[in-house]
């Protein structure tokens, strides 16, 4: 019943051991709110949302932090560009970001403070810092001393000797080049804020070390995002949580990405993918499957062939749990999750959150479901669809749960219904025409069907139809 993750700083999977026995805290690195969110930006909530979701199902009581990034160099840049205010433009992505979580099916978090909301928070770490010798003001901005922290690096397993931290446009006054800032001195033109140095803005890492800080205090269970933000993010929130004197995350887990030809999913390569555009091709249920069911740490090649794949498998289990529903509907009986998901599922959850191996055991699940459903066995295949639906609920999957039910909208569902009478029709056609052994003319109805994008399945109660791969 152990949950082993695997923890970046230590490099290997490692028990987890909550700080509060019976609770877990977690904190995410969110979106910077630049632009409109593609696939890539989105799956790092999305695989949180499953680790979240299987902590809760373990029983635990979960507090999850994801920040918004609402004010840094890309955003200014973007408001200079189209002539808007800053607060606009992340205002307008946070809200897309937030549709796109929503849209996906990911749970809101307990809470999502903006970085711009947080300045006295962050004030107040700085001066804490300056006091300790970890900081120093420099033309009016504020710098952390790398060398003054002894570890620094040992997330990224770094040489400081070696690094090159990022360029820092404007930045003047530091030490030492490896020295990154923390609050940056106002230029014309920009947003800035009072603080006892001078007016200027906040950097990057301070926005997560005093957010973290504030609402999960100074030591906490679990810190997580992309694998490239381990640094220099992550490994300068370290820096400045641990030098205030903040224990801060005792797990690192991050996630790898989604790829185009090789290449880290980026807008600056001009490959991303929207998530407003994608949820028009492809239904949110079949893009969650896509991005949700690889192991959080591997990479995801992007295709519309993928797509299809996982468009197929899904099609797979809901067509299961559509079948048994309706059979039990019929008999006036609704088939509620199970208790428990069954041993080898939860097997491979607790083991670093193997959803693979996990989607293994609902596929099995659903083909035992199916050969009951032949044999007629209805007892057994309620049995196995109570499974299924436990499972799919972990992985936020269940095509019964009323996030997905009339995922469409009420057109959708207005839609569904006239369909389902215009194929009634030729279907009855068919079978007028199989009445009467006229197999080529039936064959050929099915055979356009199955063109249109329908799958038709002869069974017991009659033919029924379902939406096929496209």
């Amino acid at each position: 019943m152990t949950i082993r993750l695997y923890d970046t700083s230590a490099r290997q999977i490692r028990d987890f051991t909550p700080l509060t026995a019976g609770c877990v805290s977690i904190y995410l690195c969110g979106a910077t709110v630049q632009a409109a969110p593609h696939i890539g930006h989105i799956r790092s909530g999305l695989n949180f949302d499953i680790l979240r979701r299987w902590f809760e199902h373990r029983g635990y009581d979960v507090t999850f932090i994801r920040n918004v990034t609402d004010i840094d160099d890309k955003i200014i840049t973007k408001s200079r560009e189209q002539g808007r205010p800053w607060w606009s433009i992340g205002y307008e992505n946070e809200r897309a970001f937030n549709d796109g979580y929503s849209a996906l099916g990911c749970l809101p978090p307990t809470y999502e403070p903006r970085a711009t909301g947080h300045i006295p928070e962050m004030i107040e770490m700085m001066r804490g810092l300056i006091e300790r010798g970890h900081a120093y003001e420099a033309d009016g901005s504020v710098y952390f001393d790398v060398r003054s922290y002894p570890d620094y690096l040992e997330l990224s397993n770094q040489d400081i000797d070696d690094l090159r931290q990022p360029p820092e446009d404007g930045i003047t006054g530091k030490r030492d080049p490896r020295d990154f800032a923390m609050w940056k001195a106002t230029k014309p033109g920009e947003p800035d804020w009072e603080t006892p140095w001078g007016r200027g803005r906040p950097g990057w890492h301070l926005e997560c070390s005093a957010m973290a800080h504030k609402y999960l205090g100074p030591a906490f269970d679990i810190h997580g995002g992309g694998l490239d933000l381990i640094f220099p993010h992550h490994e300068n929130e370290i820096a400045q949580a641990k030098g205030y004197g903040d224990d801060f995350a005792q797990y690192w887990v991050h996630n790898a990405w989604v790829t185009m030809s090789g290449e880290k999913m980026s807008k600056s390569l001009g490959n991303s993918v929207l998530v407003s555009e994608m949820v028009k091709r492809w239904r949110p249920i079949v893009l969650r499957y896509y991005l949700g069911t690889p192991h959080y740490r591997s990479m995801i090649e992007y295709s519309e062939e993928a797509l299809r794949e996982a468009e197929s498998a899904f099609a797979r289990i809901e067509g299961f749990v559509q079948r048994v529903t309706e059979k039990a509907g019929k008999a006036g009986g609704v088939v509620e999750p199970a208790a428990e998901v069954p041993p080898a599922f939860a097997e491979a959850m607790d083991d670093d959150l193997g959803v693979p191996q996990a989607l293994a055991v609902v596929h099995t699940t659903v083909r035992q479901g199916n050969s009951a459903l032949a044999a007629d066995d209805k007892e057994a295949a309620v049995a196995r669809l109570a499974e299924v639906r436990a499972m799919l609920g972990v992985l936020g999957l269940d095509p019964l749960d009323p996030h997905w039910i009339g995922e469409g909208g009420d057109r959708g569902e207005d839609l569904h219904g006239v369909v389902d009478t215009l194929v009634r029709m030729v279907l009855d056609q068919r079978e007028a025409a199989r009445g009467r052994k006229d197999w080529a003319t039936a064959d050929g109805i099915r055979d356009q069907l199955n063109q249109s994008g329908l799958n038709i399945e002869d069974g017991p109660q009659g033919p029924r139809w379902t939406l096929g791969p496209r």
